[in-house]
């Protein structure tokens, strides 16, 4: 078990980086519209990503979660904190500075969003590997929690690894579909989405994303791997780039094989998510153009085998948009072979 002090010392590394996201004035809501929600929501069985009502008295609308990680600026958090309601967005500094924000970057993939900010010299947390982390160390959670207490700290231990979550968006309805996450019992609460998770040394290790409602110290965090990932591309090209093949998909396994009677426990079923206006596979896109149909099985992608270790997603990450990829399909119990270009997501 760590010591106290050595919890103390990593909190005190972390913390002057961490900040609250606030987002100010909403634009006119139709009459009878809901109330604007920031967040992703399920019911009791499902994991949540944090939603916060907005307030409806003064400036504050909604709030969340960053931490800075580029000293001249550069603030990490959620994008389900992205509301379309919100026209501004300004950042709290733990020393109660604040500072308009802008979205530089968006990675929607992996509910990631980076703001900026017009500032120097700013403190950082530094970013781990979360490909290193180890069930039972030590983990760290940070940020405002219910919106309100900045600066909330507590202490748990990386209790799993690799999760997958669904939750619903209670600003869209869309359906979001988050892999290779960090579990965790440190307590994360409402408003704590978008801070960071870290370690003994006080290195960034996770992005606290979700909780799962009903249960008691179940926690989420998005691998600092992805966000670090992310930064390559913006170092790279200016924007983050996803490889779109515009597919709506369910991950076969031997439970689903066996229930549904289906002809394999592996890949990846084509089919829409039962939401409004949804599709299984869109139009336009490359999915489209190369042919694929609802209720195909997409068995394999440029010769890789797709299960739920390794989705469909995964294997796309790995590859560039504009190259042509190969797909093994399962259609009404025969195998066929399309081609189709990659192209960048918007």
């Amino acid at each position: 078990m760590p010591t106290d002090l050595e919890v103390i010392k990593a909190i005190k590394k972390a913390l002057p980086a961490v900040v609250s996201i606030v987002g100010d004035q909403p634009l006119p809501r139709k009459k009878n519209e809901p109330s604007q929600f920031w967040g992703l929501i399920e019911d009791k069985n499902t994991p949540l990503a944090f939603s916060l009502e907005l307030k409806k008295q003064g400036r504050k609308i909604s709030s969340g979660s960053g931490f800075i990680i580029d000293s001249d600026g550069l603030v990490a958090t959620n994008s389900h904190l992205i509301s379309p309601l919100v026209e501004e967005y300004r950042v709290i500094m733990n020393s109660g500075e604040e500072f308009e924000a802008k979205i530089f970057a968006t990675d929607f993939l992996n509910d990631l969003v980076f703001m900026k900010i017009r500032a120097k010299q700013l403190p950082i947390i530094n970013l781990g590997d979360s490909s290193k982390l180890e069930l039972g160390q030590t983990a760290i959670a940070i940020g405002t929690a219910l919106g309100e207490f900045q600066s909330s700290v507590s202490v748990g231990v990386v209790s799993g690894l690799s999760r997958f979550i669904s939750a619903k968006s209670m600003i869209s309805g869309k359906v979001s579909k988050l892999r290779g996450l960090i579990q965790t019992d440190a307590a994360i609460n409402p408003g704590n989405s978008g801070g960071p998770l870290i370690d003994l040394f006080g290195r960034a290790i996770g992005v606290n994303t979700a909780l799962v409602f009903g249960a008691e110290n179940i926690g989420f965090a998005i691998p600092i791997n992805h966000l670090k990932e992310d930064l390559l591309e913006i170092k790279k090209y200016g924007r983050i780039r996803r490889p779109f093949l515009g597919v709506r998909y369910l991950l076969l396994n031997k439970q689903l094989e066996e229930r549904n009677k289906l002809p394999v426990d592996y890949g990846a079923l084509v089919v829409s998510e039962e939401l409004p206006d949804d599709r299984a596979v869109i139009p336009g896109s490359p999915a489209e153009k190369a042919g694929l149909k609802e209720f195909d099985i997409i068995l394999e992608c440029q010769d890789k085998k797709i299960t739920t270790k390794k989705p469909l997603e995964d294997i796309l990450r790995t590859l560039e948009p504009g190259k042509e990829i190969g797909l093994k399909v399962l259609r009404q119990g025969k195998e066929i072979f399309l081609k189709t270009m990659l192209e960048e997501k918007n």
